[in-house]
């Protein structure tokens, strides 16, 4: 029997021949009919899954970290969008040719691209973050199997300027330092994956969802104006000193918000990868130092508050030396008989260590701890050490003679600064702070720093009568005539400490830590700030090294802020408004 329209079968041999056609025709149908139930029915899951690991693809989500600003609105890291060259191995199609023109337009040995095309995987990354010029050049060879997906490049628009506040992120945006790193989980939102489909070229066709998040944005306290000032008097000192590092901190003693905070040696955000951890230290929060004389504010501020001498009190300090467990103690210039506001301006050894004595080591240590040293100031940056004062008990003989001058006690530059902040402000203790607002993309305020509670740690009495002797030093027969303003009045303190020489374990006699710590106008303080030198060369006295410094920016800050001087008729009514 035949099928009916196939062959017409005649004789014997036609139907014989039509019989083996017709099996083999049935036989046929037969295969593709079992080969599609096994691809449609039995086998169903298999291909479905094939089908969909080649036309649909999973992405990461792109996370896109938000911008930081200074306190005016002012660019200090912003995102670039740059394209990334991926390719699919099981697709890819790129002869010898191709590969070494793709070599040299990337830079890349042809063996390194080769190896990547040749993986076992659905995706890997051939370059990542192209220039624009570089991306155009490689798409025009028209690679089979690759492509580009454009991601987010940090960068910082003023390159070395508040690297040391604002911090870097890495070659994956990972965070690396300062801001980015502490502030890491506001300005960088959860990710996740979408899933795209492609066509048979690999173009992707849709989404189901947005493919790119957007983290918050920051403000910081501080401005850019300032910062360069900053900056631009430090490089300066290191130049004319030849000193081994700097730091300088500029703050608002009332609020804690800190306006300019600077290190040297300083590094290239955009180049975090090209610099050495000397270059990445943040000194101001992580390096402590002996303060040496700055440290004097405590058993001063401490005989003030304990009430411990009368106005008429006298130290003799005609010998120019104390002996103290054993020890001689010197005064850097021989002093006759002073008087208590005297030993600050002048910075008497002699004179702060018989005022320590007759305060007593429970007395010192207690008032140290309420100005904040021996623990951290809690400022929103990364690698804050706390540094240290023993206690009481664990004195020697020699540490009531020590630690009135700043000795035996370790203390970053930024813990000095809150300290005279307190003084600055009537005795109250504030915290440091460098993050103004939190926003979202769309505007809306995730956080938005509020003045904390403040920690009174003396009374107003004593921090006038403190502040009335540190305007003394910067004045005629103080240590820190280089600080001073025309038209505005300062108030500060000196420090010349020696640091220990590694190999002798003792004091060197020729490295230095000099240093300058005050506010301006002294009686109604906009600006608080400190200035170390590390190791200057030439000079060691923090008058002469640190106190120019302080001048200098003090100067240019106070013109960039229009504070009016402390003689005119607009400062007059500011101080009236504000009783």
């Amino acid at each position: 029997m035949s099928l009916p329209g196939l062959i017409k079968s005649g004789d014997g041999t036609s139907r014989k021949r039509t019989v083996i056609l017709n099996t083999i025709i049935i036989f046929s149908f037969v295969v593709i009919f079992l080969r599609l139930m096994d691809i449609m029915v039995l086998k169903n899951k298999f291909y479905s899954e094939k089908a969909k690991s080649q036309q649909i693809k999973t992405e990461d989500i792109q996370t896109r970290r938000g911008n930081i600003y200074d306190r005016r609105g002012r660019e200090l890291a912003i995102n670039l969008d740059l394209e990334s060259l991926y390719c699919d191995p099981g697709e890819a199609q790129a002869n010898a040719v191709t590969i070494r023109k793709l070599s040299s337009i990337l830079n890349t040995e042809p063996r390194v691209i080769r190896a990547k095309l040749s993986q076992d995987r659905r995706f890997v990354w051939i370059d990542r973050k192209l220039s624009l010029a570089t991306a155009e050049r490689v798409r025009k060879l028209n690679v089979t199997g690759c492509g580009f997906v454009t991601e987010a490049k940090r960068f910082y628009p003023r390159k070395t300027l508040a690297s040391h506040i604002v911090g870097a992120v890495g070659s994956e945006n990972q965070p690396l330092e300062g801001i980015e790193l502490y502030y890491g989980k506001y300005l960088r939102t959860a990710g996740g994956k979408v899933q795209v489909a492609r066509d048979a070229s690999g173009r992707v066709l849709s989404t189901g969802m947005a493919k790119e998040t957007r983290g918050n944005d920051i403000i910081l306290t501080i401005d850019e104006g300032l910062q360069f000032i900053v900056e631009k008097e430090l490089e300066k000192a290191m130049a004319t000193w030849r000193s081994v590092a700097a730091t300088a901190i500029m703050m608002d003693p009332f609020t804690g918000e800190i306006f300019a905070l600077a290190n040297r040696p300083a590094y290239d955000l955009n180049n975090i990868s090209g610099a050495d951890r000397h270059e990445v230290r943040n000194r101001s929060i992580t390096d402590v130092y002996e303060p040496g004389s700055t440290f004097k504010i405590v058993v001063g501020s401490a005989a003030i508050e304990e009430k411990l001498f009368p106005a008429s009190q006298t130290f003799d300090c005609t010998k120019g030396s104390i002996e103290v467990g054993g020890k001689n103690i010197h005064d850097a210039h021989k002093h006759g008989v002073l008087n208590f506001e005297e030993v600050i301006q002048k910075s008497s050894n002699v004179g702060s260590i018989m005022i320590g004595m007759r305060l007593g080591k429970d007395r010192i240590y207690g008032y140290a701890k309420r100005f904040g040293f021996g623990e951290k100031t809690d400022i929103d940056l990364p690698g804050e050490v706390s540094g240290w004062i023993r206690k009481p008990e664990k004195w020697s003989a020699t540490s009531i003679g020590a630690i009135p001058i700043g000795q035996e006690v370790a203390v970053t530059p930024l813990q000095v600064l809150r300290a005279y902040a307190a003084i600055a402000n009537g005795g109250y203790l504030v915290r440091p702070h460098l993050v103004a607002e939190i926003r979202t993309p769309d505007g809306q305020a995730v956080f938005s720093a509020q003045e904390g509670e403040k920690k009174r740690i003396v009374s107003d009495r004593t921090a006038r009568a403190m502040r009335d002797i540190l305007k003394t030093v910067v004045e005629e027969g103080g240590t820190a005539t280089g600080a001073a303003i025309q038209g505005n009045k300062v108030a500060g303190k000196t420090g010349t400490a020696q640091l220990i020489d590694p190999q002798t374990r003792r004091y060197s006699r020729d490295r230095f830590v000099s240093s300058f710590v005050g506010f301006v106008p002294a009686d109604n303080p906009r600006l608080a700030m400190i200035i170390v030198i590390h190791e200057p060369k030439g000079q060691i006295y923090g008058g002469v090294v640190a106190a120019p410094v302080f001048k200098s920016v003090a100067d240019q800050a106070l013109s960039y802020l229009d504070i009016p001087m402390d003689d005119s008729p607009a400062k007059n009514l500011l101080l009236v408004s504000r009783q």
